[in-house]
């Protein structure tokens, strides 16, 4: 049986949006913010829902997931070893060869210039890759 309101039966946005509703705490507002700042960064953005719950923002390719822990939200870019992270925003996942990841904390402020400044670094390899 199907129930009324069902993932399925809505957009990715809404759905981000009702994750947001449903945490109502500190990693709502943040996870919140860093939509924003994504959407600023990245006018062109494509909000998605995958993975059983995870925001994507992709553009000629996935760009970041914002995932929400209990103590934690972790900004994960895709393919953010290969970015230039001058302001050392990475903080998590460094080990690996693809991805990088920040974690925001409560409380935490977040350098949005910096982070802006990444979106579009990893909107711009994307596409470079894409026309490449």
């Amino acid at each position: 049986m199907k129930k009324s309101g069902s993932p399925k039966s809505k957009s990715p946005s809404q759905l981000v949006d009702a994750r947001i509703r449903e945490l109502g705490d500190w990693r709502g507002q943040m996870l919140s913010r860093l939509r924003t700042l994504v959407k600023e960064a990245d006018p062109e953005v494509v909000e998605e829902w995958k993975w059983r719950g995870v925001p994507v923002w992709s553009h000629d390719g996935l760009i970041c997931t914002g995932e929400t822990y209990k103590d934690v939200v972790k900004m994960t870019f895709a393919r953010g070893a290969a970015l230039k992270d001058p302001s050392r925003l990475f903080n998590s996942s460094l080990d690996g060869n693809t991805r990088r990841a920040i974690d925001f904390h409560e409380g935490e402020k977040i350098d949005e210039k910096a982070l802006k400044t990444l979106v579009r670094a990893a909107v711009s390899l994307n596409k470079s890759k894409a026309q490449g």
